[in-house]
């Protein structure tokens, strides 16, 4: 039976005007609760009818204290749950009325991941905000600075990197196992949903779902109308509010290869994909409003640390590198929803997604590999406590595994790779600490995105 959705008022908060919030507000100046390690953490979700639904679970040790979601209908399960948990749909009022949160989870859309949490961060609220942090590089660099600069514990939804494998890898390659790595690929199956650069925007107008309110879904993006084919879920694929296949899984897959390799600003990245934009002097019939099918980003990353120069070569939509000779037959190449590989000196490593499983592909080695000491610290609970080890950061314990200091970074390469995407078969060289293609003006429009008024970072 579907539980009453009309707990503290929530209709109401559903035709309160965005605007009055978006110039107004009151809680700019507050700073985070100390809350120590035996008290409970009051915490608030926003966006918890996906994933987010399950972060809110992997939390329910602690105090859910509100729930916020612009389509409350789909989050009826989550809401049974947690009958004490007050109910809103606008997250700026949540903010106002709900003075004892102390931290917020954030699983929105990606296109609002940015502006929910600078406005969560400038609260005083920790902030657990799904992969990837932001919808483009310029956004990223902003909440890793403003995490800093609120003082607030920060962590990216990408479980694996409070997983073992992770920590396998990283300790194989500093300990030279194989060798120097000079190329290194990661793949996915995804898109698993409708996607191809070749998809028009609908012309039909929907009506959204009843007590939802579409502006404030669309938030920062372009307005445009209602549509099925975006909410709920499928609005993976569209420029405007999603990040495609990379931005859906290169946070998960790419994690092991970024903190193994001491990665982080690639100074060039080149896309090839399916279908070539036409807005690029291209003869297609893409529009330039998704994603393409399947496609290809190369990564090239100067020496570091003592480590050399290295390829990053990103697939997806079907295609992969090829079976390295080393795999035995019965072993598979990653898992079902991707998978890295190592190219080194000495030998080579598998692993699937989120880092699981790696495999040197010498037996000799691995006989090796299982004399190594432990030296990167474990998170209990592994990938399954990555929100608990977020919990334990904001109790004043050691800082969460994937804060915003590693995972600004990450999604920053993820996201200069979206930018190759859209300006294929061309090299795009990268200044990272400027954040600027210094070969071709017209990429750098993707680098920060347009704001509409109102939902801007106040940056």
């Amino acid at each position: 039976m579907t539980p009453p959705l009309n707990r503290r008022d929530f209709l109401k908060s559903a035709g309160m005007a965005s605007a009055a919030f978006a110039v107004a507000r009151p809680w700019l100046n507050s700073s985070a609760r100390t809350v120590s390690p035996n008290e409970k953490l009051n915490i608030a979700a926003i966006g918890f009818g996906g994933v987010g639904g399950s972060n809110v679970r992997n939390s329910a040790e602690e105090n859910i204290v509100a729930l916020c979601d612009l389509d409350l209908k789909r989050c009826a399960s989550t809401i049974k749950l947690q009958p004490k948990a007050a109910l809103f749909t606008d997250f700026r009022e949540m903010l106002e009325k709900q003075k004892d949160i102390d931290a917020v989870i954030i699983a929105t859309p990606d296109h609002s991941h940015a502006y929910i949490a600078m406005e969560c961060m400038r609260a005083g609220k920790h902030v657990y905000v799904q992969k990837p942090i932001a919808h483009s590089v310029f956004e990223a660099r902003t909440l890793t600075e403003a995490a800093r600069k609120y003082k607030v514990v920060s962590q990216m939804g990408n479980q694996g990197h409070s997983g073992e494998g992770i920590r396998q890898v990283t300790e194989w390659i500093a300990a030279g196992l194989i060798g120097q790595v000079r190329e290194v690929h990661a793949w996915t199956n995804r898109p698993i949903w409708p996607q191809s650069s070749e998809m028009e925007r609908p012309k039909d107008v929907q009506s959204p779902p009843e007590g939802m309110d579409w502006n404030k879904w669309i938030g920062p993006a372009p307005s445009r109308p209602f549509n099925s084919v975006y909410h709920p879920g499928k609005w993976r694929a569209w420029c405007d509010f999603g990040t495609g296949s990379l931005g859906d899984m290169g946070c998960h897959i790419i994690d092991p290869i970024f903190m193994a390799l001491k990665l982080r600003y690639p100074t060039s990245v080149e896309g090839n994909v399916s279908t070539v934009y036409e807005t690029f002097g291209h003869e297609t019939k893409s529009k330039n409003e998704c994603y393409p099918r399947s496609s290809i980003a190369r990564f090239k990353f100067p020496a570091r640390e003592g480590l050399v120069a290295v390829e990053l070569t990103w697939w997806d939509g079907g295609l992969m590198p090829s079976r390295p000779d080393e795999l035995e037959e019965e072993d598979s190449f990653g898992d079902r929803n991707g998978g890295c590989l190592f190219i080194g000196d000495k030998a080579k490593i598998v692993c699937g997604c989120y880092g699981e499983k790696p495999r040197i592909l010498n037996a000799d080695l691995r006989q090796e590999a299982k004399k190594l000491a432990k030296t990167i610290p474990r998170i209990l609970g592994g990938s399954t406590g990555h929100e608990k080890d977020w919990i334990r950061a904001c109790k004043g314990g050691e800082a969460a595994s994937s804060n915003f200091d590693y995972s600004g970074p990450l999604s920053e390469m993820v996201l200069m790779g979206n930018l190759a995407i859209r300006y294929p078969d061309r090299k795009l060289l990268w200044d990272g600490e400027k954040m600027e293609v210094t070969n071709d003006k017209a990429a750098n429009a993707y680098v920060r995105r347009q704001y509409r008024e109102g939902f801007g970072l106040g940056v």
